[in-house]
């Protein structure tokens, strides 16, 4: 007879960090191609994909946000203690 296996609970990470980083990526990348005088088609892609990172970046906020109720209802013993 096996034992069974103990549950895995799934990573819950905040997500603010990485539409940020998308968006940094994205600002980066523009300004190395106006800076190297590259081609105009990159860099409408690089503002096009800075623009489509925003409502992405607005929504990983609201995500995080609900991350403590997510956690109370998933683990009722989850307590937090800062108010940040």
């Amino acid at each position: 007879m096996t034992t069974p296996k103990p549950r895995i609970e799934p990573l819950d990470p905040p997500m603010v960090p990485f539409a940020v980083g998308g968006l940094a990526a994205f600002a980066v990348a523009a300004l190395i191609v106006w800076l190297a005088d590259g081609p105009d088609r990159w860099l409408q892609i690089c503002v096009a994909g800075f623009l489509c990172g925003i409502p992405g970046l607005i929504t990983m906020i609201v995500h995080d946000r609900h991350r403590k109720r997510r956690r109370l209802l998933s683990h009722p013993e989850f307590r937090v203690t800062s108010q940040l």
